[in-house]
């Protein structure tokens, strides 16, 4: 049998979130320098406040993120370098990523079936309800449904993370490869359960209040910002330059992955700049 262009075979697509021969190295590696962190972490708590990838993280993060002190988690005292909707929001969207890309889908460029998909879509629901309940305490004498606690921003910002990292990954396969692999990136309920099994396993490191899991966590959570801009950022240039869907091995994206990447640290930068000028601080907004 012959496969047309962009199709698998039976035995290709059967495969569900399982690590490639190819993608372990990756991951030992990743997972090694973890655990280098981790003991970084634990030998002095006031090396924190003064930890140079904490403070690059936290300039990435005062683009985006509001950094009301009250809504973040610490780290020895020292605030997270992003919200606690934002924290779980982008962890969510680096659990997804880091999940497709170990399962070998670099190129599966398909959104889940309707109803898979309406389901992720509930947990961005989810999230709206919590901010609007959350947002409504910022004026006393507006209704609200409950205590807004971090820990609901946290979980809330989770899902609607898991969602947006599927949309991304799509957004970005679609933009790069000259053959993609139209299948959905998650094929059933059951892989929606591991996903979101997994982002609460990740909602419960975050709530052990470990200092070492604590400081990791922070930092995974501004990569996902940064692969969130970048992606979205190298899938427009790729149109606009008209370079999209081009691309047939990896070594062939990395221009454009660079220049979407320097766009967004150039992006994030300003932002980040003119709000610094405005405010002159980096947490919250004077009067909140």
């Amino acid at each position: 049998m012959t496969l047309q262009k962009g199709q698998r075979s039976a035995a290709e697509m059967k495969t569900g979130f399982q690590p490639g021969k190819r993608h372990w190295f990756l991951l030992t590696f990743s997972v090694t320098t973890l655990l280098l962190m981790f003991f970084y972490a634990l030998t002095d708590g006031a090396l924190i406040n003064h930890d140079p990838l904490l403070t690059t993280a936290d300039w990435a993060g005062y683009a985006l993120c509001h950094r009301i002190t009250e809504r973040s988690f610490t780290i020895y005292g020292r605030q997270f370098p992003l919200c606690a909707r934002c924290t779980g929001m982008y962890l969510g969207a680096a659990l997804t990523i880091a999940a497709l890309f170990l399962a070998g889908r670099t190129k599966w460029v398909l959104l889940p079936r309707k109803g898979l998909f309406l389901t992720f879509l509930g947990l961005i629901g989810l999230m709206g309800v919590d901010g609007l309940n959350s947002y409504s305490h910022f004026f006393p004498n507006m209704p609200h449904l409950y205590e807004p606690r971090n820990w609901l921003r946290l979980t809330t910002g989770m899902g609607a993370g898991l969602t947006l990292g599927l949309i991304v990954f799509a957004a970005l396969a679609q933009s790069l490869w000259w053959e993609p692999q139209y299948a959905p990136l998650v094929k059933n309920f059951r892989e929606f359960a591991a996903l979101l099994l997994l982002g609460l396993v990740t909602v419960a490191l975050v709530l052990s209040n470990q200092p070492a899991l604590l400081y990791v966590l922070a930092l995974v959570s501004t990569a996902g910002l940064l692969f969130v801009v970048t992606a979205l950022n190298t899938a427009v240039l790729s149109v606009i330059i008209r370079r999209d869907g081009q691309a047939t091995t990896w070594s062939a994206t990395i221009g454009l992955l660079l220049a979407g990447f320097v766009l967004s640290v150039l992006e994030l930068g300003a932002i980040s700049a003119v709000r610094w000028t405005m405010t002159g601080t980096m947490v919250g907004f004077p009067g909140l």
